[in-house]
């Protein structure tokens, strides 16, 4: 199978299981656990479990001190995208704030053409414009009636903003180590972060029951472990921009989960027209490619 191949698939497996974060994060809140704690267990459980593989495969967890510093940033830019996306939860609908989030397909392809002057292609240019309207339409109920938060807004686009950068610092730093240590490190140093903030504001960790326990353990593999390794050998394999373009695959994912597991959608011909133009937008970058 050729890498471009593999590229693609490692993108929509890591969209499709990022997508389910409302399979695990509504049972969750539902039971009043803590967000904060919830993420904590998430990073912590999926950097565990890398650790183990890592010594299956006899792998050192040795690191230079440069990596030392791009894991750390990196592992800050993780945690800091969920916990800006999960705030703005609050603030605004889940679909505006999904629709804000995803517009980091847009910021990474501008930052590609700003700050490290590749050339952006129209087909690029014009699936990103596509993908923009296709989860506006997933998202707006009533575009007569359409109002926004906007310290929700921002939120939102501060989480957009950071996860662009992580999948930029990935493609553009020149890592020497294997991406499951890539992945190892973000999700180590994106749990301590999340530990600091519970310890200041004195959340207590104890898990209630072994049934959230299991929860938990669920969420951070399906949701992290898997979406993250996939997420950054896409990258190496395909770049940054289709990447960020396939992963529009999330919005759809939890807008699906919502309609069919928790009945908080119902489908609607914005629903219908939204989920036809992204896969009209994945395409057009798919078949700009091969050509």
């Amino acid at each position: 199978m050729k890498d471009i191949v593999k590229g693609y698939l490692a993108a929509f497996i890591s969209a499709v299981t990022y997508g389910m974060i409302p399979l695990f994060m509504i049972p969750i809140k539902q039971q009043g656990f803590s967000v904060d704690a919830a993420l904590f267990y998430r990073f912590i459980t999926t950097s565990l479990f890398i650790m183990g593989y890592l010594f299956y495969r006899k792998e050192t967890l040795h690191i230079t001190p440069r990596e030392v510093f791009i894991f750390l940033i990196l592992g800050l830019l993780y945690a800091l995208s969920a916990e800006f996306l999960f705030l703005a939860y609050d603030l605004l609908s889940p679909g505006i704030a999904s629709t804000i989030f995803f517009m980091y397909p847009l910021i990474v392809a501008l930052a590609l053409g700003i700050f490290f002057k590749e050339h952006i292609t129209f087909p690029t240019i014009l699936a990103l414009f596509i993908v923009l309207i296709g989860v506006f339409l997933l998202s707006v109920k009533d575009v007569t009636n359409f109002s926004i938060n906007y310290v929700g807004a921002g939120v939102s686009l501060l989480g957009a903003v950071s996860y662009a950068l992580y999948m930029l610092i990935v493609n553009k730093s020149k890592i020497s180590a294997s991406g499951i240590k890539v992945s190892f490190y973000s999700t180590l140093f994106s749990s301590v972060y999340f530990l600091v903030k519970l310890w200041v504001i004195g959340t207590p960790l104890p898990i209630p029951e072994v049934k959230m326990c299991l929860l938990l353990t669920s969420f951070g593999i399906v949701t992290t472990l898997f979406s993250i390794i996939t997420l950054i050998s896409a990258i190496r394999m395909i770049g940054s921009t289709p990447t960020a373009i396939i992963g529009v695959m999330e919005p759809i994912v939890a807008v699906a989960i919502s309609i069919w597991i928790f009945q908080q959608e119902s489908i609607t011909t914005n629903l219908i027209i939204g989920v036809l133009l992204i896969i009209i937008a994945v395409m057009i970058d798919i078949l700009k490619r091969k050509k």
